[in-house]
């Protein structure tokens, strides 16, 4: 092994080993939360928790391992182009390929391994865990009663608000379930203001005493009719006794009890391809003996008894007969054959149904065999091509360390993800093929590879020349914003022109080089250049000194632009997949599911395309705050909690961000004399016009989630959707409150605008103002307008 190789696979292992372990602890700590009812309550030993952790953690290794591989990759390779070392191994003459060469040997060692693992140890730890898991359900809780949460202590289910006593004895608000017979449904509730437990500690009956209270019974009915009613019987009582047998709850629980062998993830590749073949041999003779059922319930041998009358015409041989059926037969036997049609039918029809539930439950359970001996076959594939994906894009982005990358790794994996959680699911309900299920995410990600390998080796950007995502800013028409300097200067007889004309000629040279600080236009920064150039001090003279450009800032506004333009895209992207898979959904449950289904698959794709804008425009971000040595590490994680379910509220807030670190507006080309008249205006009042843009802005945008939620809650309810009923009103009330926060913020800004200005005469009414509360879409861009207009006259007044 050469010393290059050696370094690089000391550099990733290192990486790779303390990533593995950090997501190793937090899975497995999100597993015992997951976990924690079945836990908790059961005084369980301390080595019963410790084969529950031992059994628990392969099982996670499908999950850890795949991002483990992906984050190192993007981390290692990033810090390389960050450092220039790879820029090092170029110059040396050592490609991409060279540089990923040992450690792809590795990572193909790490898939053999991985399939061995998962084809031997995740099953046998699977068998253990369930198993464990089922020992751990039929052990009863401790008897010990706690405050404020339900106990079950046998077919009893017991509450309290408050102990109190010396033993903890004595319970205050007692609420207690007790099952029925079947042991399934609560067919009792008891309700006391006050309780005493009696029973000594040692003893195996619970003596509760309860004092003040009310007796449910419910009563079952038959008829269903009567069953809607829920009828119950209600008693009173001042004291009431419950005596629990506790020796049948004490019982001791063999926690080595093995029982259970025979689920899909329990087994290895052999013993699934055995249980595959007898699923299939179970299923076809299931097929035969319901074809055989239904022929023999036919009762055809019945009907050779009956009477069949003779036609006048004996019909010849080889004639058919076209008159009705039922003429053939006598009267007496016509009602008989109907009834026992009408018999066979409805009999026939039950057996259908009933076998067409097994049918589907056998069918997801065929079809989860196969998806799960295809996983343990994918599973190494994953870890190779999510190398390839990792370590081209992390040469790409050339950005190490826990912050980008960590953004980038977790969008990818969720993306990879999901995408097989998807399939995998579409595949048990048989919509999808479960063997390409198994294959799906990571053939996903095989083209997503081959694509960024190919850009690093060629030393390319992610998405330079006809990159789908600029195609796509082509299509939106989102042009990149040009820093575009006009030929246009003031006339030598203006005013302006004649206080540039008094300035010293450093005074000049600043206002050349930093015009955008002082909110000067263009205009402004051509006419000192024209000035200075009659001086005897040409361009050329300025580009030299470094004066003719201020160019950290013209860098700083390049990366602003660049993200505007990148972050626009991954808005229109968002709310494209927005609009197409929330009709998806409501199509789908309404009876139209090919095209809800349609609709869902187009809005996942846009999603995936929304997910690679959200990332260059996150590049974007962080270059720009690293250009003016500004910390972004609170940026990722900004934009992990929120981009992704709520991307329009970081896209306003990182532009305004960005504004106030600029410490300037944006120069519009289009409108260069708002500019010069905007210096005019005296500080507050520029303030005050500033907040209440952005005021009114945050207003618009949570009118508009508030009204759409509130239309979404009326569509949810008429389609019986309960749970995105209850949430679509829910978040509907929080955007309309923040509505109306943020209305009168713009109203007192407002406010503070013309009082700056001194035309107080020219507020918008109060009965305006009003109206915009339920029609603020209407009354917003009459605002703006009418605000425009009064700054302009307030310009044009104060030149006067």
């Amino acid at each position: 092994m050469k010393i290059l190789d050696r370094y690089i696979l000391t550099t990733y292992l290192k990486t790779f080993l303390s990533v593995f372990i950090i997501l190793m602890l937090i899975f497995v700590l999100q597993a015992i939360w997951l976990y924690i009812k079945e836990l908790a309550g059961k005084d369980l030993d301390i080595d019963v928790i410790l084969k529950f952790l031992l059994y628990v953690t392969p099982t996670l290794i499908p999950l850890i391992l795949p991002l483990t591989i992906l984050l190192s990759s993007i981390m290692v390779f990033g810090n390389f182009a960050e450092n220039y070392e790879f820029a090092a191994m170029k110059s040396t003459g050592i490609s991409l390929q060279r540089a990923m060469s040992g450690l792809s040997i590795f990572i193909v060692v790490v898939a053999m391994v991985t399939f061995v693992f998962s084809n031997n140890i995740i099953p046998w730890a699977n068998y253990n865990f369930y198993n464990l898991r089922t020992n751990i359900k039929k052990t009863k809780p401790a008897l010990a009663i706690a405050e404020g949460q339900f106990n079950q202590i046998g077919n009893y289910n017991i509450k309290v608000e408050e102990k109190s006593g010396d033993r903890g004895q004595y319970f205050r608000d007692v609420f207690i379930h007790i099952k029925g017979n079947n042991g399934k449904k609560n067919r009792t509730t008891i309700k006391s203001k006050t309780g005493e437990l009696a029973s000594e500690e040692t003893s195996n009956v619970l003596k509760l005493i309860l004092y003040d209270g009310n007796y449910y019974n419910d009563i079952p009915r038959k008829k269903p009719n009567e069953r809607e009613k829920h009828p119950f019987a209600k008693s009173k009582f001042e004291k009431y006794t419950i005596n629990i047998d506790l020796s049948q709850i004490n019982t001791e629980v063999d926690f080595e009890n093995k029982s259970h062998s025979d689920r899909f993830n329990m087994l290895n590749l052999s013993e699934l391809d055995y249980t595959i073949d007898s699923l299939t041999q179970k299923r076809n003779k299931t097929h035969q003996d319901l074809s055989k059922n239904l022929y023999q319930r036919t009762n055809i041998s019945r009907l050779k008894n009956i009477n069949i009358k003779k036609h006048k015409k004996e019909p010849k041989n080889d004639s058919i007969y076209t008159g009705e059926i039922l003429d053939l037969f006598e009267t007496k036997n016509k009602s008989q054959l109907l009834d026992l049609a009408l018999r066979n039918i409805k009999s026939t029809k039950q057996i259908i149904q009933s076998k067409k539930a097994e049918h589907k439950l056998s069918k997801i359970n065929y079809n989860r065999h196969i998806v799960s001996f295809h996983e343990k076959l994918a599973l190494g594939f994953a870890c190779i091509i999510l190398f390839f994906v990792g370590a081209p894009l992390g040469a790409l982005i050339r950005k190490g360390g826990l912050g980008l990358p960590m953004v980038i790794a977790i969008l990818l994996f969720l993306t990879y993800h999901f995408i097989g959680i998807f399939a995998i699911n579409s595949a048990k309900s048989g919509d999808f093929n479960p063997v390409l299920a198994s294959w799906f995410s990571t053939l996903v990600m095989l083209p997503l590879g081959v694509f960024l390998t190919k850009r690093a080796t060629e030393d390319k950007g992610i998405a330079e020349g006809a990159g789908i995502l600029e195609m796509l800013k082509k299509f939106f028409r989102l042009k990149k914003t040009v820093i575009n300097q006009k030929e246009e200067i003031f006339n030598s007889n203006s005013s302006e022109y004649k206080d540039l004309q008094a300035y010293e000629n450093n005074k000049l040279i600043d206002i050349i080089k930093n015009y955008r600080e002082y909110s000067y236009s263009s205009k402004y920064r051509n006419t000192a250049l024209s000035i200075i150039n009659s001086r005897g001090i040409s361009n050329q003279q300025l580009k030299f000194s470094g004066d003719f450009y201020n160019h950290k800032k013209e860098e700083t506004i390049r990366l602003k632009n660049s993200f505007e333009e990148d972050s626009k895209l991954a808005l229109i992207l968002y709310l494209i997949s927005n609009i197409l898979t929330i009709p998806g959904a409501i199509l789908e449950n309404n009876k139209f599911p090919l095209l809800g289904s349609i609709l869902i698959i187009i809005g996942l794709i846009v999603y995936v395309l929304f997910l690679f804008a959200l990332i260059k425009s996150f590049i974007s971000n962080s270059n720009f705050y690293k250009h003016i040595k500004k910390d972004s590490f609170s940026n990722a994680l900004l934009f992990i909690i929120v981009g992704l379910p709520l991307y329009f509220f970081i896209y306003i807030y990182q532009k305004k961000r960005m504004e106030e670190e600029l410490f300037i507006k944006e120069v519009s080309a289009s409108k260069p004399n708002l500019v010069s008249e905007d210096v005019n205006i005296n500080t507050e009042a520029k303030k005050s016009r500033k907040d209440y843009n952005a005021h009114s802005k945050f207003a618009i945008i949570l009118y508009g989630i508030g009204v759409v939620l509130l239309v979404l809650f009326f569509v949810f309810k008429n389609n019986k959707m309960p749970s995105l009923q209850s949430a679509s009103i829910q978040l509907s009330i929080v955007a309309l409150f923040l509505f109306i926060i943020y209305y009168l913020k713009s109203i007192l800004n407002l406010n503070n605008f013309y009082n700056h200005i001194d035309k107080k005469e020219k507020k918008p009414s109060i009965i305006l103002l009003i109206i915009g509360l339920p029609l603020y879409m209407i009354v917003y861009p009459f605002l703006n307008v009418k605000i425009k207009e009064d700054l302009k006259q307030n310009c044009l007044d104060s030149l006067k």
